[in-house]
């Protein structure tokens, strides 16, 4: 059984791939790494990704384009200002246009 070392690591290998001024979901993610429950289990790693530099986090928002995670950053407001650095607009802590910015990496990678 792999360690969740190894489960952070490939959920970091991922994130480190979203292109920037585009999204992701917890979701995708999981399911990309062939752990499709495990959505709760990104999240986990995206807490731990800020003691790692490289890590761009904010890319990384919930099935329905939400900052929930923003909470985990320095400063509440740090993820949204570094989303809309890249160009991605954010009212109400969700994405704007989040179906057109999202960027999913079952379709984006391959295998």
């Amino acid at each position: 059984m792999a360690s969740s070392f190894d489960f952070f690591d490939s959920v970091f290998q991922v994130v480190k791939l979203i292109p920037r001024g585009r999204v992701t979901s917890y979701g995708a993610i999981a399911a990309y790494i062939g752990t499709k429950k495990s959505s709760r289990v990104v999240g986990y790693a995206m807490n731990a990704s800020h003691a790692i530099p490289g890590i761009p986090a904010h890319r990384v928002v919930n099935r329905l384009g939400c900052l929930t995670g923003k909470m985990h950053f320095s400063n509440p407001e740090e993820m949204e200002q570094l989303l809309e650095k890249e160009g991605v607009l954010v009212e109400n802590d969700s994405v704007v246009n989040f179906k057109q910015l999202f960027w999913d990496p079952s379709i984006e990678l391959e295998l």
